[in-house]
């Protein structure tokens, strides 16, 4: 029991160490927090209530962290069959490479808006800009699928790779 009490207080104290770099790029501090902990628990899915139970939070506080994770594309809502209670679990098993890679409607706005300026708008500094923006998304967009293709290559021989290290790894 104690063995399972000392894992269960490093899992929460990763979680909030992995909270802060989220929060630190943006995301909200519950929300990093809520998310952090679905991440690195083990289970599949996760009702409001096991996620407060789990973070020892308010079910108010992750309701609000959880519609803000669900609209952003990083979890995805859903039933447990047995129960009518909703669940939450990540978007994709390969949810790094949909948080990092998956950008393209967002890069396709960026540049469709920065197109409509390039027509719109005169000659001068301004446009020049835009012209910049429109060259740089189109570029994103070329490079950003090319990095989806290679990382669909060496995903499996590069997630070994850490989990050969971890086991030949001194115990700590």
């Amino acid at each position: 029991m104690e063995e399972h009490t000392a894992e269960r207080k490093a899992l929460l104290e990763y979680v909030e160490q992995f909270a802060a770099i989220l929060n630190d790029s943006g995301l909200q501090r519950m929300s990093a927090r809520v998310f952090s902990y679905i991440l690195v628990d083990d289970a599949d899915t996760y009702t409001a209530a096991e996620v407060a139970e789990g973070l020892g939070i308010s079910l108010a506080a992750v309701s609000g962290a959880v519609r803000e994770l669900t609209t952003a594309g990083l979890l995805i809502k859903g039933r447990r069959a047995s129960t009518r209670a909703d669940v939450y679990r990540l978007f994709d098993e390969d949810i790094w490479g949909s948080i990092m890679l998956d950008r393209t409607p967002i890069i396709d706005r960026y540049l469709d808006t920065a197109i409509a300026g390039i027509e719109t708008l005169p000659e001068g500094p301004g446009r020049d800009r835009l012209v910049q923006t429109a060259a740089f998304m189109e570029f994103t967009k070329t490079e950003m699928a090319a990095m989806r293709a290679k990382w669909h290559t060496r995903r499996e021989e590069l997630c070994a790779a850490y989990v050969e290290r971890r086991r030949s790894a001194p115990p700590r």
